[in-house]
């Protein structure tokens, strides 16, 4: 039960480039894990590529279906608001757990807690 050849030439194309391009951007944020050092620069490249990646592919699917179904599908919207709001969430609280081991551990890579950062008049 292949649906494929429903789709009409135009929609094909455009679901193909937004598939690729979520496949090419998702692959850019995993060689951005590989390739940068530490953790702290290692952590953004993943998350924007999960993000977007994730985004155009969902988009290509509700093309997709919604030009096979003649009806907007619009249940793709969930996944694309979950993604868009647990991934930085995830990624915002695995850096402040590892800045706090780091900083508990005297790492010198990161910057000591200042204690005086509220200002106080003079």
């Amino acid at each position: 039960m292949i649906q494929a050849p429903d789709l009409p030439p135009w929609a094909a194309l455009i679901v193909a480039l937004l598939v690729l391009l979520g496949a090419g951007i998702t692959l850019i944020g995993s060689l951005g894990l590989l390739r940068l050092k530490s953790f702290y620069e290692r952590a953004h490249a993943p998350t924007l590529g999960s993000t977007m990646g994730t985004g155009c592919i969902v988009a290509g699917s509700m093309l997709c279906f919604s030009v096979l179904q003649s009806r907007p599908l619009v249940h793709e919207l969930l996944i694309i608001a979950f993604m868009a709001v647990t991934t930085p969430i995830t990624l915002m609280l695995l850096a402040r757990a590892s800045l706090y081991r780091d900083r508990t551990e005297g790492s010198e890579l990161v910057p000591a807690q200042d204690a005086k950062r509220v200002t106080q008049p003079e």
